[in-house]
């Protein structure tokens, strides 16, 4: 994994927890957090290789593992910030690190593994190569 210092494609969101997002305590609904990553993962993929290109190409990215480490709560109405980087490629798999903050304090951190996938036989295929192409360029450039 890289170090804290190279994090391809970095995206910054910022969210507000809402009505719906929170518990009957007004605490932020575990599987809230996954929208949030998705919204993420969705910004990152954007200006390197979005949404639109993929099902154009008739390709798509999935998930296939999420963990989630939740270090403080969010409650409602807090603004935070979320922040994603594409962490790992190797093989078919990719990874996405991820970092959630409120008041400058980390309320959670997650990582997600994932493929592409051929939309019509949703077998596994390669990374597309120039998105894994500007990945190891940034690695390379970060790394000196």
């Amino acid at each position: 994994m890289l170090t804290h210092l190279s994090r391809p494609f970095e995206t910054e969101l910022h969210f507000q927890v809402k009505f719906y997002d929170v518990d009957m305590l007004g605490y932020a609904h575990n599987i809230v957090y996954i929208r949030w990553l998705e919204d993420l993962r969705t910004a990152l993929l954007a200006p390197h290789y979005s949404l639109q290109r993929c099902i154009n190409e008739g390709i798509s990215p999935i998930v296939t593992k999420t963990t989630i480490e939740y270090k403080k709560p969010l409650r409602l109405a807090d603004e935070f910030i979320g922040k994603v980087w594409l962490s790992k490629i190797e093989g078919l798999r990719w990874c996405v690190s991820h970092e959630m903050y409120h008041n400058g304090a980390i309320t959670a951190t997650a990582e997600q593994t994932g493929i592409f996938i051929n939309l019509t036989t949703h077998r596994p295929i390669p990374i597309p190569q120039e998105f894994s192409k500007k990945f190891f360029e940034h690695q390379q450039t970060a790394n000196g």
